[in-house]
């Protein structure tokens, strides 16, 4: 993958250019310099190690290198603070004489690990060496003082590969191929069964593929080794996947990455040794119970790298008790010292533990939900505090489809349960052909052996994700419950051929591009495409979102043009329809043919009117004697008028009584919740075939086969025997249409002042659906919106139609409705002059889709083509069509809300573009006073989260506008 560089780190301020700040911090024989509160300064890493040594846990003593260090590396091309060589020397003596070892030795050498840890958790995404400070006269003393041999030249195996891969920027396949090699030749299945002089050899053959890749030899200068690889470390916080990493999760990447150099505990020493992750509850699912994974006679990158399937770590209560009772009893002081889920790390050298890192466990949306329930109800938390604890765009990955239990699947593989959810999709085999394919739309399953950092872009383009070793914490595992994806790891089984493009189950072969289906709740994965269910709203998930109802301020509203999707939009906690986009129903199979009947006869019908209403006024104005010539033209211009006119009030007449059931159904659902109703918004050219189209079709009907002019026919809605003319006239229409520019051409409110039949039909089907309802006994709140208005004039002239309609309809029905005529905000002329609009407009609601458009000056249809590079390049912080723009449109927006309010007091705001669903918008949204949000119906549940969420921070800084 290619990934545009991000900009540069820059200096961090005055402390980066005077040499006095503070840059190693020790931490060690029961205290350390810094705290669990510096994770700004130690990173997320380092805080958690300072925060452990200070309470007592056993952890290897080490230092950490500030994340002021990297800001500076970065600002000054690559070089360090003015001191920071004393200051790290000093560093590293104070933990040489902690362990009573020096580094590299050649009789009793210490080792160190080196590795990144930035504020927020990053995990895989940056780079770690292990066993640093071996070298050919080392690892013999590291022989002779352990009596294990080949202990001693694992660890300088594992060093040359990581050292070589992330350092000297080596392929970690040349290295694995090597060892495949070896492990061929010596007939042995793991790593384990590799002998002593095996491995000798193998450090041999590695040592060579270096010097013939880097043309010099493997440093043997352990602080050389110190150096680089702390640089190496600087490096990778700018490396493509960390960087991709920071953009998904709106991580910034000015606030560079600390780097921690500890001491080396050994998990490899035989089976009386072991090494493993966990978390101190289920990261899947939220269970309240010890979870993870370990391995014997190991080091950590085998667990998390999925070399090897990992044992259960409640099987360590068997291999290893006193240290799995330790470990517990640990872990769980930790939860509590820090009242959130921990995730961490461990080493057992000759039964003795040590943690290496314990920092705020990644989890899904449905483990974040119930911990923070669970949490209230234990009493560790508050309701807020809970609140605050769930991202809101998380919860997006709870409230989308799961396989359906009843119907009949065909199961292919088993593994493990790593990331909850269904996923459906085309099984491929690499992260780039799975970014690749999802760009294009496709639904892609990316399976592999075992993942790695470099295949996150895959990762994020596919539904879900199989590999064929690794644990519950393996690198998919981890990187798939942050990103919410579905995972099944560890499914044994499957046998992954890169080369031919398939994996093979007990025989059956599942090439590229076939369909899989996999559920990461169960660890099962199935042949085909499995059907799905929708999810439901229930359990800890509704007692949680019924704490957020009870604190925020906002209401949600949804956006919803079908009784189906209104449903969903209720079920989801919806308190209204916030926008009814009234076109999306015209294009239904039912209705088109008739609106474009109306399309086609519109213009005809209005020029001819004009031309009649003229010459009608200029027959009464004439003297009798001259009338007779004048007569005969408006007599010959009612008989041209009465077909286009006929078939104009046709249609219309066709679609009246659809719009009014689709009212119907959407009034019902609400069931007294207000619904907004927009009218009709686009240009009437979205409605009618494309012109190139339609241009090459007539060129080719006097050749086209009866099977084409039957396709033809089909999509033009025409019989075969009027192809010949009325193509011609749908290309003359659709000619005549043409805009230069559509979205501020003929559209929104000018439609409706053009064709003021059809906002009057649109407002008949309105008031007599809400009638209907009513009379049954149900509350109606229908609210009438009306878009793209620039001028309170044009606001005025439709508000008169609908008003006119509404009252005709109820007296004749005999039945009151209240309802409310406003409009879209969406042309920044409207909301500088909103004081106006507001003299006729009951309420506003943002249209924040336009008028991010129309403030910036950017086309949504063609700002896909350099918006990415704007925000790669940081020229804007983010795409402001996901989130809203607070310096411009922001502005805009609450400008338009206070002018408004001066002129009415009581007028109703809301928003209904996407940033309605978006949480940073929706907090905006909060602060600038508005009533309702609306958004589609799956981001209901994140906009109510994210409305209570910022008035819970309101609170906290003492701004809370409840």
């Amino acid at each position: 993958m290619t990934t545009t560089p991000a900009a540069p780190i820059g200096p961090s301020g005055p402390k980066a250019s005077s040499g006095t700040a503070k840059y190693a911090y020790f931490f060690g024989d029961g205290q350390a310099e810094g705290n669990g509160q510096m994770k700004d300064v130690l990173g997320g890493k380092g805080a958690g190690l300072a925060e452990m040594t200070n309470a007592g846990v056993p952890v290897p003593p080490g230092f950490t290198i500030t994340t002021e260090v990297c800001r500076w590396y970065y600002a000054h091309d690559r070089q360090l603070p003015p001191g920071f060589d004393a200051e790290q020397g000093a560093a590293l003596t104070r933990l040489e004489t902690s362990m009573g070892k020096r580094l590299g030795d050649a009789d009793d050498p210490l080792l160190v690990s080196v590795r990144s840890g930035a504020k927020f958790s990053m995990p895989g995404m940056m780079d770690t060496i292990l066993n640093l400070g071996l070298n050919d006269r080392s690892v013999l003393g590291l022989v002779k003082k352990s009596g294990n041999p080949r202990f001693a030249w694992d660890c300088y195996r594992r060093f040359l590969q990581m050292f070589g891969s992330v350092v000297l920027g080596l392929e970690k396949g040349d290295f694995e191929e090597h060892l495949e090699a070896f492990k061929k030749k010596r007939k042995a299945k793991t790593d384990q069964d590799l002998s002593a002089e095996d491995l000798q050899g193998l450090v041999k053959e590695y040592k060579a593929l270096v010097k013939k890749r880097t043309g010099r030899d493997f440093p043997q200068e352990p602080l050389v080794q110190l150096t680089l690889s702390r640089d190496a470390v600087f490096r990778s916080w700018m490396n493509d996947r960390a960087i991709y990493y920071r953009r998904q999760n709106r991580i910034p990447d000015d606030i560079g990455t600390a780097v921690n150099v500890q001491a080396m505990v050994f998990g490899n020493m035989g089976e009386s040794s072991a090494t493993g992750v966990g978390f101190t509850r289920n990261p899947a699912t939220g269970e309240n119970h010890f979870y993870g994974e370990f391995l014997t006679n190991a080091q950590g990158e085998d667990v998390v790298a999925g070399v090897r399937t990992p044992r259960p770590i409640a099987d360590l209560e068997k291999v290893l008790p006193e240290a799995f009772h330790q470990l517990h009893e640990i872990t769980q002081r930790l939860e509590k010292h820090f009242r959130d889920i921990q995730d961490f790390e461990f080493t057992i050298q000759d039964r003795k533990l040590y943690l290496l890192q314990t920092r705020t466990g990644k989890r899904t949306a449905q483990a974040a939900v119930r911990i923070a329930v669970e949490m209230v109800q234990e009493g560790v938390l508050s309701k807020e505090e809970a609140l605050l604890r769930v991202e809101p765009a998380s919860l997006d990955h709870l409230l989308h489809p799961r396989l359906d239990p009843k119907h009949k699947l065909v199961q292919l593989a088993q593994g493990l349960a790593a990331s909850p959810g269904a996923a459906v999709g085309m099984a491929v085999f690499d992260a780039d052909t799975a970014a690749e394919w999802g760009h294009a739309k496709k639904k892609v399953i990316l399976v592999r052996k075992e993942t790695t950092p470099d295949d996150i872009h895959g990762m994020d383009a596919a539904q879900g994700i199989l590999t064929a070793t690794g644990g519950m914490t393996s690198h998919a595992a981890v990187v798939a419950r942050g990103m919410g994806k579905p995972c099944v790891s560890g499914a044994g089984a499957v046998r992954v051929d890169e080369k031919t493009r398939s994996m093979k189950v007990d025989g059956k072969v599942v090439k590229e591009g076939e369909w899989i289906s996999l559920d990461g709740s169960t660890g099962k994965v199935y042949v085909g495409a499995a059907p799905t269910i929708d999810a439901t709203v229930s359990g800890e998930f509704g007692t949680f979102m019924g704490w957020a109802d009870e604190h925020r301020r906002l209401k949600v509203r949804s956006n919803a043009d079908i009784p189906r999707d209104a449903k969903k939009a209720r079920e989801f906690g919806a308190e209204g329809i916030g926008l009814c986009r009234t076109e999306h129903m015209f294009f239904a199979e039912d209705r088109l043919p008739w609106v474009v009947q109306m399309i086609m006869n519109a213009p005809d019908a209005k020029l001819l009117r004009e031309r009649l209403a003229a010459k009608e006024a200029e027959l009464a104005a004439t003297e009798q004697v001259k009338s007779r010539e004048l007569k005969a033209e408006v007599a010959g211009l009612k008989k041209k008028l009465a077909q286009p006119e006929k078939l104009y009030r046709q249609a219309l007449a066709k679609l009246f009584p659809k719009q009014r059931a689709d009212f119907k159904g959407l009034f019902e659902v609400m069931d007294g919740f207000p619904v907004t109703i927009r009218t009709l918004d686009p240009p009437l050219h979205e409605f009618l075939p494309k012109r190139e189209e339609l241009m090459v079709d007539i060129v080719r009907l006097p050749r086209a086969t009866a099977a084409q002019k039957k396709e033809m026919a089909k999509r033009y809605r025409l019989t075969v025997a009027g192809l010949k003319q009325g193509m011609p006239g749908l290309l003359h229409r659709v000619e005549d249409l043409h805009e230069f520019n559509p979205m501020l051409g003929h559209r929104g409110c000018r439609l409706g002042i053009t064709y003021p039949e059809v906002t009057e039909m649109q407002a008949r089907a309105i008031f007599e659906a809400a009638c209907d309802v009513a009379a049954k006994g149900k509350k109606v709140v229908p609210e009438i919106m009306i878009p793209l208005v620039g001028h309170v004039a044009e606001l005025k002239d439709q508000a008169a139609i609908v008003r006119r309609v509404a009252e005709e309809v109820m007296t004749r029905r005999k039945v009151r409705v209240e309802y409310l005529v406003g409009t879209m905000i969406e042309v920044p002329r409207a909301a500088v002059t909103s004081d106006k609009v507001a003299e006729e407009a009951q309420f506003f609601s943002f249209g924040t889709n336009d008028l991010t458009q129309l403030t910036f000056g950017y086309s949504r249809d063609d700002a896909g083509k350099f918006l990415p590079e704007y925000v790669n390049r940081k020229i804007l912080p983010i795409d402001p069509f996901v989130s809203l723009d607070p310096e411009g449109v922001g502005e805009l927006v609450k400008m338009s809300v206070e002018k408004g309010r001066r002129t009415r007091k009581d007028l109703k705001v809301g928003i209904c573009g996407e940033h309605g669903g978006d949480p940073a918008s929706v907090e905006f949204c909060h602060h600038a006073n508005l009533n309702y949000v609306s958004c589609s119906p799956f981001r209901v549940p994140i906009a109510r989260l994210a409305a209570a969420q910022a008035v819970v921070r309101g609170k906290a800084a003492g701004s809370d506008q409840r």
